[in-house]
């Protein structure tokens, strides 16, 4: 036996070196096998992952007519880990034409993860959008002297129609919420902003694909990876039609310049939007490219408010428009029938005057016809007290419930829930919990809110709400929600109001009466075609009067209801009733055969300040 220490040794060395072995082995097993982060490490600094924008869904109008498309653009990337050192920063900005302070600053933004959470240095970042062809040409032709810039193409919205701005909405480059809120952004995406754009932007971006590159140890780009196997191509969004006549729409715009107001036409049989224009507006180009910023915050900042949609968000008293629902509501409630005689005595009247001279005394449809106030205060005090008279009286407290829920049930103090209007305002039916705040519980009567009669005390309304209540009138009881999509399943979100159908009868010959003997007598449709409807006068604090209509046509068989509001601009007759019955003739005659009338509304500012902004 050899007893050498030496040899001994030999064994526990080569356990060493065993075990160091072994210890290599599992430890590049686990770097190839098990963890991908080396593997991801080195494919990130071979392989350059590039997204590929699908583009965005056309839209078109009614007829087919295409409202918006999509142009290409291009946008400037940088893989900050590539750009090293000594990238020439000064022959960049030269070849982009911007200022070398835009460059540092724009490049601590990108690289700010609070701003931008997804930042990564081996990954391509967005350094410029919104760039036309003519703008990247210098630094196309020398672009292999700046190491980790690329060069992106995209798609930007276009309009060959100046108009319909707050309709289609615009888009606009995703925040930091949006990002958080769903995973399909990354910093630098687009999404739609307003409008239609808004509404329906998971069906109109479509899907995002992938382009895998390969790339030499230089970091360039030396073509597909693997034939592009790994390259997932984009999912175009889809096509919509919508509601809108884009013709129809322009000549409301046509009609609204220099003016502050609104314009909305439904389809009463569908519940589709034909017309919703709002005054001022702008034409939607201005929204595109590298101007949007600068502009948007010209419309922001424009006392005038043109961001926001008059048709839909702007909330008015109704005026006399509203005596139309008063006169459904209280023969519902078996106040007044068609022949109940209510005195009036002209400007003398108490405790609300009438503003009009007419004989004495009046029925329904002669007070609908010479929009009588007395009248419609009679009605509504005796359906309030037709139960009880008294402040503290539960059964008036009940009628006046009772009041609420039958004007809800047109349409009035809600938005539209089941609409795919996303911009809209509630309007206010006052409810009796309003009052009581205001006056204690008993504190309030009849005579109290007397205003409501004639649509002049704490309801609201929206034009758009305005509309429909024309609509369902046309219907005799009921109405398709208000829509823009043009899609035939929204006939079955039909609402049925609390008014029977028999009662409607009565105020549409009344309606019929304002155009052939009272109001809006001087505005009947050529060709012989019967309109009916009704004007308002809305007192304003503000200001001037509001000029306001509703009406539909024909009247026999209706095809198209409108309302229209004016701000400041004086009597329902004279502003508001000829825009609308000129929208009913283009929609029904195919043309505008009283030229001298349209020339007139189209030609006259009342509004210096109710500009439309457009491109210079």
């Amino acid at each position: 036996m050899i007893n050498d220490q030496n040899y001994n040794r030999r064994y526990v060395i080569s356990a060493i070196a065993i075990g160091i072995v072994a210890l290599f082995i599992v430890r590049l097993f686990f770097l190839q096998v098990l963890d991908d982060t080396a593997r991801d490490k080195a494919d990130n600094m071979s392989l350059l992952r590039q997204t590929v924008y699908a583009p965005r869904g056309l839209i078109y109008d009614r007829n087919g007519e295409l409202l918006v498309y999509n142009q290409p653009i291009y946008e400037i990337t940088m893989v900050y880990r590539e750009m090293g050192q000594n990238f020439d920063t000064a022959s960049f900005c030269y070849a982009l034409r911007i200022r070398r302070d835009y460059f540092e600053q724009r490049t601590r933004e990108v690289a700010d993860r609070s701003k931008n959470p997804g930042f990564s240095r081996d990954v391509p970042q967005i350094f410029m959008t919104q760039l036309a062809a003519e703008d990247i040409a210098p630094l196309q032709e020398s672009l292999d002297k700046f190491p980790g810039i690329g060069i992106r193409k995209r798609t930007l919205r276009d309009y060959p129609y100046a108009c319909g701005a707050q309709v289609l909405g615009s888009i606009g480059e995703v925040n930091k919420r949006d990002i958080e809120r769903d995973d399909y952004y990354q910093s630098g995406d687009y999404s739609g902003r307003e409008g239609i754009e808004r509404t329906y932007e998971t069906v109109l971006r479509g899907e995002k694909g992938v382009e895998v590159l390969l790339r030499d140890n230089k970091g360039r780009v030396r073509g597909p990876y693997r034939n592009g196997e790994l390259d997932r191509a984009p999912v175009a969004g889809e096509d919509l039609m919508i509601t809108l006549d884009i013709h129809l729409q322009m000549l409301a715009e046509e009609l609204l310049e220099g003016k502050i107001g609104s314009v909305v036409a439904i389809e009463p049989a569908t519940g589709e939007i034909l017309v919703m224009a709002s005054n001022p507006t702008w034409d939607p180009k201005i929204l595109v490219g590298r101007q949007r910023s600068a502009n948007y915050m010209q419309l922001l900042t424009d006392k005038t408010k043109p961001l926001m949609n008059r048709a839909t968000q702007a909330q008015y008293s109704p005026g006399s428009t509203f005596k139309t629902l008063q006169a459904l509501i209280c023969q519902q409630e078996g106040a007044i029938t068609p022949n109940k005689p209510y005195p009036c005595s002209g400007p003398g009247s108490t405790p609300i005057k009438c503003t009009h001279h007419h004989g004495s005394p009046v029925t329904l449809i002669g007070a609908i016809e010479q929009s009588c106030n007395p009248y419609f205060w009679c009605a509504f005090r005796d359906m309030l007290e037709k139960d009880g008279y008294g402040k503290n009286n539960e059964h008036f407290r009940a009628r006046y419930k009772l009041w609420c829920e039958d004007a809800k049930s047109f349409g009035l103090g809600s938005r539209f829930e089941d609409s795919d209007i996303s911009e809209q305002s509630a309007g206010k039916i006052p409810s009796i919990e309003l009052y009581d705040r205001y006056y204690g519980k008993t504190g309030w009567r009849a005579l109290t809110i007397r205003s409501n009669a004639i649509g002049q005390g704490e309801v609201l309304v929206t034009p758009l709400q305005l509309a429909n209540l024309a609509a369902t009138i046309a219907n005799e009881g009921y109405y398709i929600t208000p829509h823009l999509l043009k899609n035939d399943s929204m006939l079955t979100h039909i609402h049925h109001t609390a008014v029977e159908k028999r009662y409607f009868q009565t105020v549409k010959q009344g309606m019929r009466r304002v155009m052939t003997n009272g109001t809006g007598r001087h505005h009947a449709l050529p060709d012989s075609i019967a309109s009916a409807g009704k004007t308002g006068t809305v007192q304003n604090k503000g200001g001037r009067d509001h000029a306001i209509f509703i009406g539909y046509a024909p009247a026999d068989d209706p095809k198209i209801a409108v309302a229209v509001v004016v701000e400041n601009a004086g009597f329902g007759a004279t502003w508001a009733a000829p825009i609308a019955t000129l929208i009913e003739e283009q929609y029904l005659i195919g043309e505008i055969k009283r030229k001298d009338k349209k020339q007139y509304i189209a030609s006259t500012v009342l509004n210096s300040n109710a500009k439309k902004w457009v491109t210079h």
